[in-house]
């Protein structure tokens, strides 16, 4: 397929890539029925150009036997893919001069040095991002029913939880490796403290104003209208989630709770893609090979994988009712973007059928 763009007319290469699309669309929907996910949303983009992309579904798993209503402009929550946009956030406040890479957590809230544990004195912003400063997951509801309650506004609960996660005894592992979304909330303390604004507020200068991305916070069926539900398990039945349910992500919300639809989530990715071919745009070229490349395994909210023949990067989300997936492929620097409204088993598996079959339609 990639011989089409080099050696066809545009005449041929739209006709061609039109008609292998809907191909793509076809498989790609057969395999979202047959894993029970009720939408999809998908894109294949490079830098310069989206070379595929489209909605397959429904907002409600009852809905299925309606005609689709899937579009992509419709919000997805990112979970864990959120990751990656407040190390971006973060990146910017370090080229900035605001802090640095290897700013300690104490260095700016000195004062809550005597109670913390002494392991984490020199745990460093690069630390929680890439999940190296040891600190407990709360990757669980079970974890966050122990925390005390913690008064104030968000900011200030937030402060409050990591001034309380860097009391606990340290997570350790043979690696050091040890994936922590409170690192993220400790991370976002520290980019408050230097810009003297709230995560919130920084998301919404950096992504909305400056970029021109528009994202929610939380579900997005308790944003905004018409939009897909998350769907989950319940007694082995899958069940459409209503914005009532009493679930939050408020003391870790830099960590997984943003909602974007696949457009505005293709230009935040095609900034990165730029920045991976050595463009610099609001970021420059040398910080975007050190979010992606400044540590093995995991660098700055993504994971990576580089050997003589691969060079891969990704990252997978979700809080159990929605599921992100977004790989990039550093040697063709083409990225592969899904996002279903279901967090089951059956739709992980789902998604990555679909990112192969998507992979296999660029051969």
């Amino acid at each position: 397929m990639k011989q089409l763009f080099i050696l066809t007319s545009l005449f041929t290469l739209l006709w061609s890539s039109s008609t292998y699309s809907q191909d793509l669309h076809t498989k790609i929907d057969s395999i979202r029925n047959l894993y029970n996910v009720p939408e999809v949303t998908y894109a294949i983009i490079t830098k310069d150009q989206i070379i595929k992309q489209g909605a397959s579904g429904h907002h409600k798993f009852n809905e299925k036997n309606s005609p689709s209503n899937a579009s992509i402009q419709d919000y997805f929550h990112l979970g864990s893919n959120t990751k990656a946009i407040t190390g971006f956030i973060a990146a910017k406040l370090v080229e900035q001069g605001k802090l640095t890479w290897e700013t300690t957590f104490f260095d700016l809230f000195p004062e809550t040095k005597k109670g913390a544990n002494p392991i984490y004195y020199n745990a460093t912003l690069k630390d929680y991002f890439s999940h190296r400063a040891k600190v407990h997951a709360f990757t669980s509801g079970t974890e966050r029913l122990s925390l005390p309650v913690f008064e104030g506004n968000k900011q200030q609960q937030r402060q409050a939880f990591a001034k309380h996660v860097l009391t606990l005894a340290p997570i350790e592992s043979p690696d050091g490796y040890s994936y922590s979304n409170a690192g993220y909330s400790i991370a976002a303390t520290m980019l408050e403290k230097v810009s003297n604004k709230s995560w919130e507020e920084l998301t919404k200068e950096f992504l909305t104003k400056d970029l021109g991305i528009e994202f929610v916070i939380g579900w997005p069926n308790r944003n905004l209208d018409n939009q897909p539900w998350g769907h989950a398990l319940q007694y082995d039945v899958l069940e459409s989630v209503p914005p009532t349910y009493n679930y939050q992500l408020s003391l870790i919300e830099p960590a997984g709770d943003l909602s974007m639809n696949i457009e505005n989530y293709i230009k935040y990715i095609q900034l990165n893609l730029k920045g991976l071919s050595g463009q610099s745009n609001v970021l420059s070229a040398k910080t975007y090979d050190f979010l992606f490349n400044s540590r093995e395994k995991y660098a700055i909210g993504w994971g990576n994988l580089t050997t003589k023949e691969v060079k891969l990067y990704d990252h997978a989300g979700s809080d159990g009712t929605f599921f992100s997936y977004t790989q990039i492929d550093g040697l063709t620097n083409t990225a592969y973007i899904i996002l279903a409204n279901s967090g089951t088993a059956n739709a992980q598996q789902a998604v990555m059928k679909i990112v192969q079959e998507m992979k296999d339609s660029m051969k």
